[in-house]
């Protein structure tokens, strides 16, 4: 697997996870539970969206995270 980009934005409150390029983003799909797949023209899903991080999980301070490549 290529590289993987995570993003948290603060203002929307959304957490971006892309293992394709996001330029490449043609498509988005709610997939439910608040999640939108973000596809590209083959409508493949090179990223995934999970809107309203801190109210949905109760997060109301910064957490840390860990990342593991297998």
């Amino acid at each position: 697997m290529g590289k993987v980009v995570v993003y948290y934005n603060k203002d929307s409150d959304t957490l971006d996870i892309w293992f394709g390029n996001h330029e490449d983003e043609v498509i988005c799909e709610e997939a439910g539970e608040k999640i939108i797949f973000k596809k590209d023209k083959e409508g493949k899903v090179i990223g995934i969206e999970k809107l309203y991080v801190s109210k949905t999980l109760c997060i109301s301070k910064s957490i840390s995270v860990e990342v593991v490549v297998a």
